[in-house]
């Protein structure tokens, strides 16, 4: 709740222009007085809980641009505080900017917070009993608080034109003093007011601003806050265009929606040193604030988009998830005190608390985001991550068919390299691919052609050729199993010595997922006609072809193949 500090008497030798209309609020709120002789002091203490009614909290992006991780945080502060209290979360489209406001744009960040989970209980698609919810739907309600605090002497018409404005911030430059409002029209008399009215001169409205004083509040997060109100003169609310400014359309619609918290970014600090004075002034009961710190780059500076993505569409075009975007913005200046990394939003809700949020800035880590984007994808159960990869596959066009056996066993061979879905498109090209001829021709890939490699390539195209390495392959794993075991001991090799020059013969790599259910997964694609030929992928067919044309003694002596049916197969 909000208090008023400081004598009647006081604000009438401060500002003796005002009349009595403006001092009655104070008059009756006798038990939140106490005498000041020297200054007014305006304070807000803060409560978790509202004393008299349910938490209502509101989140109120510009719609100028995409929906930036930060705003997407204040977003999921708001919702998951709004959730543990059981009250309301509000979406407020603040779109006064009408050069940059856009409705595409407030499409595009209504879509993200869908994306999200972050449904909202009031707002624009689902109505309530408090709107309109755009601001721009709302300047009647404007004008009229602007004209009730005309009547209340709280602001007053200021006909100063832009030289004189900046005449009376270059003075106050020369004089070493904030840039402050020191015109006339503070004190006008009515005859000067109406003699340029009658001419029509443009007018703004100015808040009435004490000339001494302090204004405190007691921040959720930061703590007390104070500003001296001498560094603030009189400030306009009202534009000559009949806009009202940002600070007075936030005041009167919160006031009017009944937010009881204001939860938002440390950079709207400032802001509410006017908004308060506006509360005191229309006699509405103050919310508690929250103000949460900023997300920095790992250089500590502000998060921008030189250092990488920072919009939620951006991330959600990468393949993130958005339980991974939700757990991985709570944590960054909260946590639950434990070391628990992972939660679903569920369990966010349950353990939220507005006491637990960190008044340092975060640093945002874009590598830790996608580690943990790898953690919820394979937490997903198998048939949510085999439908999510399969239409990936299909709508990229690696695959003809977004179901089926080969969709699920390329899932479950590969999700554990994968971190984000997209990645998934790579995985798969690389397990299709087959690079024989640059990796023989690598140094890494020497040792192995050393340990008589060509060897272990005749003795292999002797079983392909003779059903017994297709027969095995056709039993699936188990079948492959048996098979590389028996061949193991013809060849008088195990370990690396014998799955190495395997892998690289039937893979043309020397390293990936496990060996034997990438094979078989590679004798599958060549027979199940599940894959797209714009892949390029080269059958087990193809391969032993390839095998068979190589030219070992030239490879032996030299380092280097001899294969020019490998560019011919593979193109």
């Amino acid at each position: 709740m909000a208090t008023l500090v400081g004598s009647p008497s006081l604000w009438i030798r401060v500002r003796p222009d005002l009349p009595p209309s403006f001092l009655r609020p104070c008059l009756v709120s006798k038990r939140y007085l106490s005498i000041s002789r020297r200054s007014l002091s305006v304070s807000a203490s803060s409560a978790a809980d509202p004393a008299d009614g349910e938490v209502r909290v509101r989140f109120a992006p510009s719609p100028t641009g995409n929906l930036h991780v930060g705003g997407a945080r204040t977003a999921l502060f708001n919702y998951l505080f709004a959730r543990s209290k059981g009250g309301k979360f509000v979406l407020r489209i603040e779109d006064t900017d009408l050069e940059r406001s856009t409705r595409k744009s407030e499409e595009a960040m209504l879509n993200d917070l869908s994306w999200l989970g972050l449904d909202w209980d009031e707002g624009p698609g689902v109505g309530g009993d408090y709107g309109p919810y755009r601001q721009s739907e709302r300047n009647s309600l404007y004008k009229q608080y602007a004209e009730k605090l005309l009547n209340s002497g709280a602001v007053y018409r200021c006909f100063c034109s832009n030289e004189e404005l900046e005449q009376m911030k270059e003075t106050a430059k020369q004089m070493q003093l904030p840039p402050v409002y020191m015109g006339k029209w503070a004190t006008a008399s009515d005859e000067e007011i109406q003699e340029e009215l009658a001419k029509g001169t443009p007018y703004t409205y100015r808040f009435h601003v004490p000339k001494e004083g302090t204004l405190k509040i007691n921040d959720l997060i930061r703590g007390e806050v104070g500003w001296s109100l001498d560094t603030l003169g009189d400030f306009v609310i009202m534009r000559s265009n009949g806009q009202p400014v940002y600070n007075f359309c936030v005041t009167v619609d919160d006031a009017t929606m009944r937010i009881s918290h204001v939860i938002r970014a440390e950079e709207h600090l400032p802001n509410t040193l006017r908004q308060a004075l506006i509360y005191k002034a229309l006699g509405f009961p103050m919310p508690s604030f929250a103000h949460v710190s900023l997300i920095l780059a790992p250089d500590r500076s502000k998060l921008s988009k030189r250092h990488g993505a920072t919009s939620v569409g951006q991330f959600r075009e990468m393949g993130y998830l958005p339980q991974a975007m939700v757990n991985y913005l709570a944590l960054l200046g909260w946590g639950d005190g434990t070391e628990n990394e992972f939660f679903t939003i569920d369990q966010l809700v349950e353990k939220f608390s507005i006491n637990r949020v960190n008044k340092s800035g975060a640093i945002f880590d874009s590598t830790k985001l996608r580690w943990m984007n790898g953690q919820h994808l394979r937490a997903l159960p198998s048939e949510k991550l085999i439908e999510i990869f399969g239409d990936r596959w299909k709508s990229t066009g690696i695959l003809l068919q977004s179901k089926g056996k080969f969709v699920e066993d390329a899932a479950e061979l590969l999700k554990d390299g994968i971190d984000l879905v997209t990645d998934a498109d790579t995985a798969l090209l690389k397990l299709l691919s087959y690079p024989l001829d640059s990796m023989l021709a690598s140094a890494e890939c020497k040792p192995v052609v050393q340990d008589k490699l060509s060897e272990v390539a005749a003795s292999l195209i002797s079983a392909y050729d003779s059903g017994e390495l297709r027969e095995a392959l056709e039993e699936g794993h188990a079948g492959w199993q048996k098979w590389v075991k028996s061949f193991g001991k013809i060849l008088k090799r195990k370990g690396r010595s014998l799955f190495m020059p395997i892998r690289l013969l039937l893979t043309g790599k020397l390293h990936g997922p496990d060996m034997g259910a990438s094979i078989v997964l590679i004798y599958e694609a060549g027979t199940c006609g599940a894959v797209s030929p714009q892949t390029g992928f080269v059958t087990l067919d193809e391969r032993f072809k390839i095998l068979r044309e190589l030219r070992w003694e030239a490879l032996n002596k030299e380092g280097e193949p001899h294969a020019e049916s490998v560019a011919t197969v593979t193109q």
